[in-house]
C-alpha cells in the first residue's frame, strides 16, 4: 500500500530512501503533484515563453576535410557563446541511439525492487548508483527525475558491475562516443593557442559516467521541474535526448543566439547528440568558453529519457586556466583546484545555476 503523498517524511522515504522513485508514486495513480515537487514560481518553466535555438546541427563528418576551418568555427562560436550545440555525422551508430532509448524505458520499467538493489547506501559496487532527484535531502523542492548512474574505470568491470540489462548498449554508446569527443576538445583547445597532446586530453577526459535519466509522465508539469538550473562540473558532456524534448538553455550574454538572460529549448533533433561545456572548460579556457545553465521540463503526455555521457578530468588532476590563454588575457578569473575538492563541493550542494563555479573563482567573495 503506498503512503500518503501529502506527508512529507513519509513521501520521502517511499520515494528516496526505499528507491521507489517518482516512477513508483506516478505508478501508485498519482493525480496532483504532492507540495515537496511544487517549485517556488521563479523556478518553473513557462514553456510558452521560451524561444527555440533555431542553429542547424554542425555536421562533424567535415572536420579534416576542406570545411574543416568552418566547422570548427561554428564548434569555437557555439561554445564562446551558449556552450551548447547539437552534432550530427558523429560516428555513433543511429540504431544505437534508438536501442538505448528503448533499454531505458525498458530498465525502469522494471519492478522496482529491481533498480533499487543500487542504492547509494546499498548498492553491491561504488560504480553504480541509482537514485531520484539530485541531493534530495537539501533540496527544498525535489526534482521530477529517477536515474541510473553508471561510472567507466574499465571495460571488464563494466562488464562485471553494470547492471546487466543496460550494460552492453551503454558500454557501445560510451566507446563509439569517445572519438567524438576528442575531436571537439582538439578544435577548442586549438583555438585557444594549444596543441594538445594525447596526453593532455587523456587527463581531461579520464574519468567517465553514463546515466540514464527517466521524467515520469507528470499531472501538472508547469508546477515542477524535471532537473534544476545547473550547469555540468566536467570537461564536455554528450546527451542524447528522445524525441518529446524539454532541455531549457539560459544565454548568458547577448549574442547570436539570443538575449542575456533568456532561455531558450533545445529541440531534438532525429540522429543528433546535445554537446554542452561544462565548468572545467570554463575554467581551462579562463571564460571564453561558457559551461551552460540548463534545466529540464517534465511533460503530461508521455514519460521522456535522456542518456547522457560526462566526461570528467583525473580526480587528482589540478585545474587553471591554461597559461596560454592567461598570457593573452593579462589577468586570470579562476584559482588553481584540485579535481575532486571541486567534484566534493558541487556533489554536496543542491542545483543552484552556475554558483558551483564560486569554488573556482578568485575573489568570489
Amino acid at each position: 500500500m503506498a503512503p500518503s503523498f501529502d506527508d512529507g517524511n513519509s513521501l520521502f522515504n517511499f520515494v528516496v530512501r526505499d528507491g521507489n522513485g517518482v516512477k513508483g508514486m506516478v505508478d501508485s495513480g498519482l493525480s496532483t503533484v504532492p507540495q515537496a515537487y511544487m517549485q517556488p514560481p521563479i523556478e518553473r518553466i513557462d514553456k510558452d515563453r521560451a524561444r527555440k535555438h533555431g542553429h542547424p546541427p554542425i555536421d562533424l563528418s567535415k572536420l579534416g576535410g576542406p570545411e574543416h576551418d568552418e566547422v570548427a568555427k561554428q564548434i569555437v562560436r557555439a561554445a564562446e557563446n551558449l556552450g551548447f550545440f547539437q552534432v550530427v555525422n558523429h560516428g555513433v551508430p543511429v540504431d544505437l541511439l534508438e536501442s538505448l532509448k528503448d533499454t531505458a524505458h525498458d530498465f525502469f520499467s522494471l519492478p522496482a525492487e529491481k533498480k533499487a538493489v543500487y542504492r547509494d547506501d546499498v548498492s553491491p559496487t561504488p560504480l553504480v548508483k541509482y537514485g531520484t532527484s539530485f541531493v534530495p535531502q537539501k533540496e527544498k523542492a525535489l526534482e521530477w527525475k529517477d536515474y541510473i548512474s553508471m561510472q567507466y574505470t574499465n571495460d571488464a568491470e563494466a562488464l562485471q558491475h553494470w547492471p546487466e540489462e543496460i550494460r552492453d548498449v551503454s558500454l557501445e554508446y560510451l566507446r563509439t562516443s569517445m572519438s567524438m569527443v576528442r575531436k571537439l576538445l582538439q578544435v577548442l583547445l586549438e583555438n585557444l593557442g594549444v596543441k594538445p597532446e594525447d596526453s593532455m586530453i587523456d587527463v581531461l577526459v579520464d574519468k567517465k559516467m553514463v546515466n540514464m535519466n527517466y521524467y515520469p509522465t507528470c499531472p501538472n508539469p508547469d508546477l515542477t521541474v524535471g532537473v534544476g538550473r545547473h550547469s555540468d562540473m566536467g570537461t564536455l558532456t554528450i546527451l542524447l535526448q528522445d524525441g518529446i524534448g524539454g532541455l531549457y538553455v539560459k544565454i548568458e550574454d547577448d549574442s547570436e543566439f539570443g538575449k542575456k538572460g533568456e532561455w531558450v529549448e533545445i529541440p531534438p533533433v532525429p540522429s543528433a547528440l546535445v554537446i554542452n561545456v561544462g565548468d572545467m572548460v570554463q575554467v581551462l579556457s579562463n571564460g571564453k568558453y561558457k559551461s551552460a545553465e540548463h534545466r529540464v521540463r517534465t511533460t503530461s503526455t508521455k514519460s521522456r529519457v535522456s542518456i547522457p555521457i560526462f566526461t570528467i578530468p583525473n580526480a587528482t588532476a589540478k585545474i587553471a586556466p591554461l597559461p596560454e590563454v592567461v598570457e593573452k588575457d593579462g589577468n586570470t578569473l579562476y584559482k588553481e583546484f584540485v579535481l575532486v575538492d571541486y567534484m566534493k563541493n558541487f556533489f554536496s550542494n543542491a542545483h543552484d545555476g552556475k554558483k558551483s563555479l564560486d569554488f573556482a573563482k578568485i575573489n568570489s567573495a
